[in-house]
């Protein structure tokens, strides 16, 4: 069986420990394509059909609306299956404890039993927050193993934590 990860990322204006910068690459996706370099995995990337703002604070007031409503947004090239893999590496950024709509789009399109997931995000600040507990309410039948959470303004910086998590 392989390893995949799936990921869900946004680049344009970001937040950075108390200032906003614009990225090319979502700190998310810089955490995902290094685990999958460590591990073999193959790499999906979450996309919504109806992406958020390029800037931050517009996004932010769309991703809290998406909450408050339980959205779950329409995403592109969704896989038929996810049977080839036993082993799901799923990473978000943590906005406000909780993961984005579309990553639950994602995980309610598909059935865990007997998928092992590893969770990670970005976040600055909030860590995991409660997000395993969410994904084992989601993803019923699968194995929620322990999760690493990466300060997003330490994306470029992660590799080395994400050995360590990975060798545990």
């Amino acid at each position: 069986m392989s390893k995949l990860v799936v990921y869900y990322s946004r680049a344009d204006e970001n937040y950075f420990g108390g200032e906003y910068r614009y990225i090319k690459v979502g700190n998310t996706a810089k955490v995902a394509k290094v685990i999958a370099d460590e591990t073999g995995a193959d790499l999906f990337e979450i996309k919504q059909q109806i992406p958020y703002a390029k800037d931050y604070d517009t996004c932010i007031a769309q991703v809290k609306e998406d909450l408050r409503k339980k959205a779950r947004p329409q995403i592109m090239n969704l896989p038929g299956n996810l049977d080839a893999y036993d082993e799901i590496y799923i990473g978000y950024p943590n906005y406000w404890g909780d993961m984005p709509m579309a990553v639950y789009t994602f995980l309610e399109s598909f059935d865990w039993h007997g998928k092992k997931i590893y969770p990670f995000c970005t976040h600055e600040g909030s860590g995991l927050s409660n997000t395993p507990q969410k994904l084992a309410d989601t993803c019923k039948g699968a194995v929620i193993e322990k999760g690493l959470a990466i300060h997003g303004s330490s994306a470029d910086h992660c590799h080395q934590a994400v050995l360590d998590w990975l060798r545990k």
